[in-house]
């Protein structure tokens, strides 16, 4: 059966992911830091779904965790044949009011685990020609709203640049832009969404199902939602200014 390994695989589109790939016939390699979750989400998962389901506890932000998880993808004897870079955290503040550590473990996880675990797997993706990666990234990728969005927008140009240097290779990779989810992202940050309307609000599974069906077709960047491919595309070729300023919370 295909192996998918899926960082931040035990809440939101992360987990829902997993119990997608699972119910597929894909054995899976789930990354979180909470070893309690993960073993609760592995037996979860085995009992609905069978097949085997590995955990590794690991934080990202921190570079010999993150190792474990690089030789992990690169072990030719237990090939992976999906990769999804989905953990992350919102810090809930702008750059100004926050600490610098924060912002530079959002940049360790969001960026620097996407960029290492990526190179770790896609080496023997191309040996056997064939496998993925699905990059999870953000609308937030267009409105210029600080570290997060930046690091998003690196997500999402990465993407586009290494599926355009693996074409012919067998190997696919996707970026889903995803827009608000109803997940526990936005309460771990201490963000108050009451304000945000509920036409905006996508589930997991619509990320999950976009993301998946992408990797079937030639498209690199989906963003799935009516809403948000509106909106996406107004913020592509609105002045960054205004967007910037239209995205802020008060804004």
């Amino acid at each position: 059966m295909p192996t998918a390994l899926i960082t931040g695989g035990t809440a939101g589109i992360g987990a829902e992911f997993a119990r997608r790939l699972a119910a597929r016939g894909h054995d899976l390699v789930l990354v979180a830091r909470d070893l309690e979750r993960l073993d609760a989400t592995a037996a979860d998962l085995k009992h609905r779904f069978g097949g085997t389901v590995e955990v590794l506890p690991t934080d990202l932000a921190e570079r010999e965790q993150c190792a474990r998880v690089e030789a992990r993808l690169a072990d030719r004897d237990r090939p992976v044949d999906l990769l999804v870079n989905n953990a992350g955290f919102g810090t809930g503040h702008g750059f100004s009011r926050g600490q610098l550590g924060d912002e530079e473990r959002q940049l360790d996880v969001l960026v620097r685990a996407v960029l290492r675990l990526s190179h770790a797997a896609v080496g023997g993706m191309v040996e056997r020609r064939h496998g993925g990666i699905v990059n999870v990234s953000s609308v937030a990728a267009w409105t210029a709203t600080g570290t997060y969005s930046a690091a998003k927008a690196w997500v999402t140009t990465f993407s586009e640049g290494l599926d355009a240097e693996l074409a012919g290779t067998g190997v696919r990779v996707v970026a889903v832009a995803a827009g608000f989810t109803r997940t526990e992202f936005h309460a771990r940050a201490g963000m108050d969404m009451r304000r945000v309307p509920d036409w905006m609000w996508l589930d997991a599974d619509q990320v999950v199902r976009a993301a998946l069906a992408a990797l079937g077709t030639r498209r690199t960047v989906v963003v799935p939602g009516r809403q948000y491919r509106l909106l996406a595309g107004l913020a592509r070729h609105a002045p960054s200014r205004l967007v910037a300023r239209a995205a802020r919370p008060n804004g």
